[in-house]
C-alpha cells in the first residue's frame, strides 16, 4: 500500500526555525487562546468590533473589484443587526443565511452574531426535500437571501418558509432608513459586550454524503481557537495580507479557516465568488493575494489543468486546507511554488484538530488535545473492545480510528440533534466515565504528534479478511496515465462475504487497451492481491458535492451491473478484461 510519512526530529527542527521567524505575529494573536473558556465575554462580533474600532481605513473584504474597509463593513452589520432586532431576532434565535459568494454573506453572519443571535448557514445548491429539511433543523422565522436563491424557495412547501424573507437589499434599504432616524444605529448593538464565548455562533451543515444533512454547532469560543490557534499559530498572516477564498461561505474552511485567519491578523479576505480551476491563479493574482484556502479534490483539479504562465506569476506565500493527498503534494507544490503548505485536520461536528505547524510534508499535522488511535471494526464504525470492555491502541504507523477526548478543555458542542451527537460518543473507553469523540476517520501516528489521514471509515470496506482504505487504492490509480480522476468504493457480490472494490474512472481521449495494461500493472504492483479493485467503471464523470466530496453512496448502490452505458472491466488473472457473467458467479467461490 501507500508508503506513510514519518516524522523525524530533523524535519521538525527545520520546520521550528520557521515558526522562530513568525514569533512576532503569533504573539499578538495566541492570547486569543483565552476566549477558550465558555464563560469568557468575548464573540465574534466583539473580535470584529475591536479590530474595526483598531484599524477602520484597513482592507476588510473584497468581491470582485469592490473592496469594503473593516469600519464601512462593521456599521453596515450594525445597521443590519438593528433592522434583525426591529424583525424580533433575538439572543439564541437563528437566523437562516442561504446566499451565494460574496462580502454580504459574510456580513450577514456577523450582523446575525452581533445580536446573539445563530446563523444557520444554508447550502444555496439544497433545493425540494433536502432544503425542506434544512430549514426545518433550523427552526428559524427569519431567512436572508440573495436573489439568486429565491427560485430554490420555490421548491419547499410554503410552510417550510419562514416568516420573513429578506433581500441584502432589503437589509440595506431597512438599515438606512433606521440609521437616518437615530445614527447610534450604526454603532455596535449593546448586547455585543455581554455575550458569551461558549454559545453557539452558526450552524453549519454536512455534507449529506451519506444521508440527510446535519446540523453541527459552532460556538464562539471553538471559533476563537481556530482564530488564534490555526490562525494565528499556523498560517500566520500580517496585517498587509491578502487570503483569497473560492470556497462557499456555508463551509467552515471559508467561514471559520478563511475569516478566522484574517479577521485574527487585522488582514483582507478575498472572497471568489465561486471556484473555477482555470482561473483560480488568474483571480489569485487580480485580487494580489498572498495565502489561500483549499479543500478536498481543488488541488487535483488544478493539477489537471495545462500548465500556464500564472501557475507561479503569483505572491503565495502558504496555502491552508485540508484533503492535499500524499500522492500529488510535492507534485502540487513544485509547479505552483507554493512556499508553504498548512494542511490541517477538523471536522464541524468535532471537538478536535491537526495542524501541520511546522511545515511537514505528507501530514495533516500535530495536536497536543489528548487523542488515542484505536482498532476498530468497519462494519460497525465502533472500536474494538477487549474481555474488560476496554479499547484498544493501534501501533505506530497502523491505521485506527482516530478517539477525541471530551473535557471542560475539550468540549464537544456536537450537532443540533442531541441523539446524534450521543451516537458519536464512546464511552468507558480507556476508563470508567471517560468520554471520546468517535470522529469516524482511520488515521495513523507519525511520531511527535503528527497523523497521517488513512481514510472515512464510512467508506473504508473488508473484502477477503481485510480492510481496504479506499484513499490508498485511489492514490494508486490516479498516477495511471490517463485516468483523469478516480474514487474507490466496496460493492456487495451475492454469496461472498465483505465487498468488492469498485473503481469509478473518468479517462481522457487517448484511453485503449494500453492504458487498462498500465492500470493492471499498477494495481499489481502496488497494491495488495485483497485491494486491487476487482471492478473498474468507466464514468463520463464523478459527480461531487458543493465542497468536493466525491458522491459515493449512489455509485455503490448501482455497483457493477446498474452501469447503464459505461465500460465495466474486471481484474481476472492480474489484467482488466470486459465483465463476464463466470467471472461474478465465480467470486464466491475464490473468497471462500
Amino acid at each position: 500500500m501507500e508508503h506513510r510519512s514519518e516524522i523525524t526530529l530533523g524535519s521538525l527542527l527545520v520546520g521550528a526555525v520557521g515558526v522562530a521567524r513568525d514569533l512576532p505575529q503569533m504573539a499578538r494573536q495566541l492570547p486569543g487562546l483565552a476566549n477558550l473558556r465558555p464563560g469568557r465575554r468575548w464573540t465574534i462580533g466583539k473580535q470584529f468590533a475591536a479590530t474595526a474600532a483598531a484599524h477602520p481605513n484597513r482592507p476588510f473584504l473584497r468581491s470582485g473589484a469592490v473592496t469594503h474597509t473593516y469600519g464601512d463593513c462593521n456599521r453596515r452589520a450594525n445597521r443590519w443587526a438593528a433592522v434583525l432586532a426591529e424583525r424580533g431576532v433575538r439572543r439564541g434565535d437563528v437566523v437562516a443565511i442561504m446566499a451565494h459568494n460574496s462580502a454580504d454573506v459574510v456580513l450577514a453572519m456577523l450582523a446575525t452574531v452581533k445580536l446573539g443571535a445563530i446563523a444557520g448557514m444554508v447550502n444555496y445548491n439544497q433545493t425540494g426535500e433536502v432544503l425542506e429539511h434544512s430549514l426545518g433543523l433550523l427552526s428559524t422565522r427569519v431567512l436572508l437571501r440573495d436573489d439568486a436563491c429565491a427560485e430554490a424557495l420555490t421548491s419547499v412547501p410554503d410552510s417550510a418558509v419562514p416568516d420573513a424573507v429578506l433581500t441584502f437589499a432589503d437589509l440595506d434599504e431597512a438599515g438606512d432608513r433606521l440609521a437616518a432616524a437615530d445614527p447610534r444605529t450604526n454603532a455596535d448593538p449593546p448586547v455585543t459586550a455581554s455575550l458569551r464565548a461558549g454559545s453557539p455562533a452558526f450552524y453549519i451543515f454536512t455534507s449529506g454524503t451519506t444521508g440527510w444533512p446535519k446540523a453541527s454547532i459552532m460556538s464562539h469560543s471553538r471559533w476563537s481557537l481556530a482564530m488564534a490557534g490555526l490562525g494565528g499559530a499556523s498560517i500566520r498572516l500580517r496585517p498587509d495580507d491578502v487570503m483569497y477564498c473560492a470556497l462557499p461561505m456555508y463551509h467552515n474552511n471559508a467561514l471559520t479557516v478563511a475569516l478566522g485567519a484574517a479577521l485574527g491578523a487585522g488582514a483582507c479576505l478575498a472572497i471568489g465568488e465561486k471556484f473555477s480551476a482555470s482561473r483560480f491563479f488568474d483571480e489569485i493574482i487580480a485580487n494580489d493575494a498572498t495565502a489561500f484556502c483549499y479543500i478536498g479534490e481543488l488541488c487535483r483539479y488544478l493539477l489537471a489543468q495545462p500548465p500556464k504562465p500564472s501557475d507561479r506569476a503569483h505572491r503565495v506565500r502558504v496555502a491552508v486546507g485540508n484533503g492535499l493527498r500524499p500522492d500529488i503534494w510535492d507534485e502540487f507544490v513544485e509547479r505552483f511554488a507554493i512556499p508553504r503548505v498548512v494542511e490541517f485536520y477538523s471536522a464541524s461536528e468535532s471537538n478536535i484538530g491537526f495542524v501541520n505547524v511546522f511545515a511537514q510534508r505528507n501530514t495533516v499535522g500535530f495536536s497536543p488535545m489528548p487523542h488515542a488511535i484505536v482498532e476498530v471494526d468497519v462494519t460497525t464504525g465502533e472500536p474494538i473492545r477487549d474481555a474488560r470492555g476496554r479499547v484498544r491502541r493501534v501501533a505506530k504507523g497502523q491505521p485506527g480510528l482516530l478517539l477525541a477526548h471530551i473535557s471542560p478543555l475539550a468540549r464537544l458542542d456536537g450537532y443540533t440533534d442531541a441523539d446524534a451527537t450521543e451516537k458519536k460518543i464512546v464511552r468507558d473507553a480507556f476508563l470508567r466515565g471517560d468520554a471520546w469523540f468517535n470522529t469516524g476517520d482511520l488515521v495513523y501516528s507519525q511520531g511527535f504528534g503528527h497523523i497521517g489521514f488513512a481514510d472515512r471509515l464510512g467508506d473504508t470496506f473488508r473484502w477477503k479478511g481485510e480492510n481496504v482504505a479506499t484513499t490508498e487504492v485511489e492514490s494508486v490509480v490516479n498516477q495511471v496515465p490517463g485516468v483523469v480522476e478516480s474514487v474507490v468504493y466496496g460493492v456487495t457480490v451475492p454469496g461472498a462475504d465483505g465487498r468488492a472494490g469498485m473503481a469509478a474512472i473518468v479517462v481522457d481521449d487517448g484511453w485503449g487497451e494500453q492504458s487498462w495494461a498500465r492500470l493492471a500493472t499498477a494495481v499489481r504492483d502496488r497494491l495488495p492481491a485483497y485491494a486491487a479493485p476487482v471492478f473498474v467503471r468507466v464514468v463520463p464523470e464523478i459527480e461531487h458535492t458543493s465542497t468536493f466530496k466525491s458522491r459515493r453512496v449512489e455509485l455503490r448502490e448501482e455497483g457493477y451491473d446498474q452501469v447503464g452505458d459505461d465500460e465495466v472491466r474486471v481484474f481476472a488473472e492480474g489484467a482488466y478484461v470486459p465483465r463476464y457473467p463466470a467471472f461474478v458467479e465465480g467470486l464466491a467461490v475464490r473468497r471462500s
